[in-house]
């Protein structure tokens, strides 16, 4: 069934109505605290501040691990077991950030390529059309809305007006699973949790409308958008007397393609929305160029076919000649959206991106398009001095519990990419607190706002924070903040508030060597 959000529940489709409600929640406890607090004007007074947060009796079974490292002078201001293994849920997104901008570049551009199988005589193409997905996660987001209308007008101008074979949709570019190792099987059908497709399209999600019918009794109304991503339904989902509590329960089986809709929905109810995990985002992007191919005046006599690795096809194109293309922003933007809104979807497609362009990383016998995109990641953090034994990282987004990481590894990863020419286009792709992303409701009112910019991660037990702070002497600073294993009691300060007090001391520190 839709599970209840685990990471991040304020993102939650489904718990709209209450954003408002929980963001207020999570940052006023910690403007409150700060506020009440004086600035350290010493590293002993800083220390004794951030020691007496994490000393409270209620993280007596939790794990805190922390470290603050000053990028003007390099010293480190504040650890604490910063040299211990923890989950970093979506700050694992950084190390994916740094591979793919130093593999990849800040002005990358994915393609995504209409091929033609065959020659083209007289308009006719005596051969297959193929779509090939090379990874772009932004296929038809906004602003790339009409990318099928686009392939489809490139095809007609070089002439192509009837196609004898198939409309081939192509993401085995992508050799491997299509979820990330360690991923829960649980969230496979939620929102969080989609395909990362080679052939992505509206990020893999498809909206879900429930409507009660017209009378008590009758089946609830279930639409689907976009309407090419409506999996197979069995629908025992009813309307049920006016004034009584919705039961809307949406279950698929990992590995199953069907859609399970039962419970009921009131019929006085407004209609409820759900986001799910699309089953076959290749076959819709498909779906919708052979709608605009029609459009176009592009008759096609063939079917619409589907290659998922481990099928192949990739390999078998090279003799085919393009057609037509069409680029994704700049990784730059990628990331931008990708780190804003914490989009599992991009930043995963960006680890099998690096992983399936660098064929120069040695393997023995077959290894997947992720297993090279970590090697890659390894690679790059040795150069960068962080020890293998200190970042586990076996995905690129955070949801796998398998990641393990030290906040000494984030810290000096954040020091790192401080110092590449690329530096401003990482923190500008970071949250910035109370303003933008996931951070817009957090640290308000406080010298954290509009200050602090950082990747936070939150799953179930797990809450984290890393980025860069400015301190009230003009001190610039890496931080990453890592609390595990806490189960906050009901008469606790919400959830990640306890992080953000820390990182709003950061922020009102007064000394400075």
């Amino acid at each position: 069934m839709i599970p209840l959000p685990r990471r991040c529940p304020y993102r939650f489709s489904v718990c709209a109505p209450i954003i408002a409600v929980c963001l207020l929640a999570v940052s006023m406890p910690a403007a409150a605290a700060a506020l009440a607090t004086p600035g350290a004007s010493t590293v002993a007074g800083l220390m004794a501040q951030i020691d007496a947060r994490i000393g409270q009796p209620r993280f007596a079974a939790a794990s805190w691990g922390i470290a603050v490292v000053s990028l003007d002078s390099g010293r480190a201001l504040y650890t604490h077991r910063a040299d211990q293994l923890l989950q970093p849920a979506s700050t694992a997104k950084l190390f994916t950030a740094a591979l793919s901008l130093s593999a990849l570049g800040t002005d990358y551009r994915i393609p995504t390529r209409l091929l033609a199988d065959g020659r083209i005589v007289n308009g006719r193409l005596n051969g297959s059309l193929i779509l090939q997905g090379m990874g772009d996660p932004t296929l038809g987001a906004a602003g790339s809305g009409d990318w099928a209308e686009q392939l489809a007008s490139q095809a007609a101008a070089r002439g192509v007006r009837f196609v004898r074979g198939d409309l081939i949709a192509d993401d085995s570019y992508f050799a491997g699973p299509s979820f990330g190792s360690g991923w829960e099987a649980g969230d496979l059908q939620s929102w969080f949790a989609v395909p990362s497709s080679a052939l992505s399209v509206q990020e893999n999600i498809v909206n879900v409308t429930v409507s009660p019918g017209r009378t008590p009794g009758r089946p609830a109304r279930l639409d689907f958008s976009p309407a090419e991503a409506r999996p197979d339904l069995v629908r025992q989902l009813v309307t049920s007397a006016a004034g009584t509590p919705n039961d809307i329960n949406l279950y698929r089986a990992p590995g199953d393609d069907t859609l399970h809709a039962f419970g009921s929905i009131a019929a006085d109810s407004t209609a409820q929305h759900f986001k799910l995990a699309m089953v076959d985002p290749a076959l819709v992007a498909g779906m919708q160029l052979r709608q605009a191919l029609k459009h176009r005046g592009i008759h096609l006599a063939g079917k619409l076919r589907v290659v998922h690795w481990p099928q192949g096809g990739s390999a078998s194109h090279a003799s085919a000649g393009m057609l037509g293309e069409v680029l994704s922003p700049a990784l730059r933007d990628i990331l931008q959206q990708g780190l804003k809104r914490s989009q599992n979807l991009y930043l995963q497609n960006l680890l099998l991106s690096v992983g399936a362009r660098d064929q120069a990383i040695p393997t023995t016998g077959f290894s997947n398009t992720e297993s090279r995109g970590i090697m890659a990641l390894r690679q790059l953090l040795a150069e960068i001095g962080i020890p293998a034994s200190a970042s586990l990282i076996d995905e690129g987004t955070g949801l796998s519990r398998r990641n393990l990481v030290t906040p000494n590894a984030l810290v000096r990863l954040l020091v790192y990419l401080a110092a590449q020419p690329y530096a401003d286009v990482v923190r500008e792709a970071l949250p910035v607190a109370g303003v933008d992303g996931t951070l817009i409701g957090h640290m308000r009112r406080t010298a954290a706002e509009n200050n602090v910019r950082a990747k936070s991660g939150s799953m179930a037990y797990v809450h984290c924070l890393a980025g860069y702070v400015t301190t009230a002497a003009g001190e610039r600073l890496a931080f990453a903040i890592m609390l595990n294993n806490y189960d906050r009691p009901d008469d606790a300060p919400s959830i990640g508030s306890d992080v953000d007090e820390i990182a709003v001391l950061l922020a009102n520190y007064r000394g400075r060597e």
